[in-house]
């Protein structure tokens, strides 16, 4: 890592840059009024392996019909699957969701808990998905930790891991807590659409300066 990187500088000029670009989509789904925890729990479900495109609006499509865990566990498999169709394994993560909606239903009165350890309970759930909800759903202090952020990071030289599960390790030992949620937030949409996995936009990206480009062989 460049000796004159400074975190809060990298992330508001990455702030500026990606304006013109969609916003991750919990974060969209959120400001679209889908912010309850069980809502963002799911729409994680959706978006694994899912581009946001499709994530946006198969949740949406979902919604429509089930919103809170009482009314997703009066769907049958079958429907709750046409409802996910579009998104990737719809049969696998339609009966992950009816687990997580019969278990909050059955053992928490239908309030899913803002618990880290209860969430990642769920078969299915893990930590990036539990880290997002939480973190933009109940405000809580959490880092989720994509395939984005964990190319980002290891590029610029921040950290220097192999698997995303060890980025978020090193990333909670580094990053003030009050930059958590903000890690996914500004991360996921510049390496999506800015420090791209192959060709990333060297030439015009606003922190090229501090910035390792470990990995990097060509780039535009």
């Amino acid at each position: 890592m460049k000796p004159d990187f400074d975190l809060t500088t990298v992330l508001n000029l990455i702030d500026k840059a990606i304006q013109p670009y969609p916003k991750a989509a919990m974060f969209e789904l959120a400001e679209r009024g889908y912010n309850s925890l069980f809502e963002q729990l799911i729409s994680c479900i959706v978006s694994i392996r899912t581009l946001d495109e499709t994530t946006i609006p198969v949740s949406e499509r979902l919604f429509a019909v089930a919103r809170t865990p009482d009314e997703l566990l009066a769907l049958d498999i079958p429907t709750l699957t046409e409802l996910l169709y579009g998104t990737t394994y719809p049969d696998q993560k339609a009966y992950t969701m009816r687990g997580i909606a019969e278990r909050t239903v059955l053992e928490f009165g239908g309030t899913l808990p803002a618990d880290f350890e209860l969430l990642t309970s769920f078969k299915g759930v893990g930590p990036k998905c539990a880290n997002l909800a939480l973190g933009v759903a109940a405000g809580q202090a959490a880092i989720s930790v994509d395939v984005h952020v964990h190319r980002v990071v290891n590029r610029w030289g921040y950290v220097l891991t192999r698997q995303p599960e060890q980025t978020l390790k090193v990333l909670e030992t580094k990053v003030p807590q009050g930059q958590w949620i903000d890690i996914n937030r500004l991360l996921m949409p510049f390496g999506k659409h800015i420090c791209t996995g192959t060709l990333p936009h060297c030439s015009t990206c606003p922190v090229l300066q501090w910035c390792e480009q470990v990995g990097v062989t060509k780039h535009r």
